[in-house]
């Protein structure tokens, strides 16, 4: 009686167990700040650089901004813009484009390498104004959610993807716009509910088992 009650607690346990966490396809929106990548706080349709900053796009699969994967690759304005001279009435920014591993890929595509900008654009130019002079087409949704750069990837936008699919590992910093955070927390309902029915169980087999002594 005693295995039989173990194994039903373990089956219950296990079925019940929450799966992985889900992850985000999309591309990741980046400042440079003090030499090391900030995610950016507001999405590049909004937010205005000034002239020497860097900021970075990448595309990966990720839960929420805490994990996603930070741009590859050089990041220094002046080995990006040295060659663009500063002029009057424009401003230049450097931007590092990270189309992510095979792994994060949509549907088998193979993602360009990475590369850097240097775009020179009006002093109020937003980055998605300083992305699409130097990466065109840019594809967006409908809610303004950043799809694809230079026409990466060729179809999705921000979708979902099941915990159990791969995703990109080493260096970790959704969408330039926000996807939603996978959630978090302690054990289901489920695991509890299965719990006390096998503990309910167990006293019940104690109680016919003292009935018949």
């Amino acid at each position: 009686m005693l295995l039989a009650l173990l194994a039903a607690v373990t089956a219950v346990t296990t079925a019940a167990a929450p799966a992985q966490a889900a992850g985000y396809r999309y591309w990741s929106f980046w400042d440079l700040t003090d030499g090391a990548w900030t995610y950016a706080n507001q999405g590049p349709s909004i937010a205005r650089p000034g002239d020497g900053d860097v900021q970075g796009f990448r595309f990966a699969v990720s839960e929420n901004s805490q994990d996603a994967a930070k741009p590859r690759g050089p990041h220094d304005f002046a080995a990006i813009c040295g060659a663009t001279d500063a002029r009057d009435g424009s401003k230049r920014v450097a931007l590092v484009v990270d189309f992510g591993t095979r792994a994060d890929a949509t549907g088998g595509e193979n993602p360009p390498a990475p590369r850097t900008a240097c775009a020179r654009v009006a002093e109020d130019a937003t980055s998605a104004e300083a992305l699409a002079s130097v990466a065109e087409p840019l594809r967006y949704d409908s809610n303004a959610l950043l799809c694809a750069i230079d026409g990466y990837p060729r179809t999705g936008c921000g979708e979902q993807v099941s915990g159990d699919t791969p995703g990109t590992s080493g260096d970790t910093g959704t969408a330039s716009g926000d996807a939603a955070d996978a959630d978090s927390g302690g054990p289901s309902a489920g695991v509890y509910a299965g719990i006390a029915a096998v503990v309910l169980l167990a006293a019940a087999a104690l109680w016919q088992s003292r009935r018949r002594r």
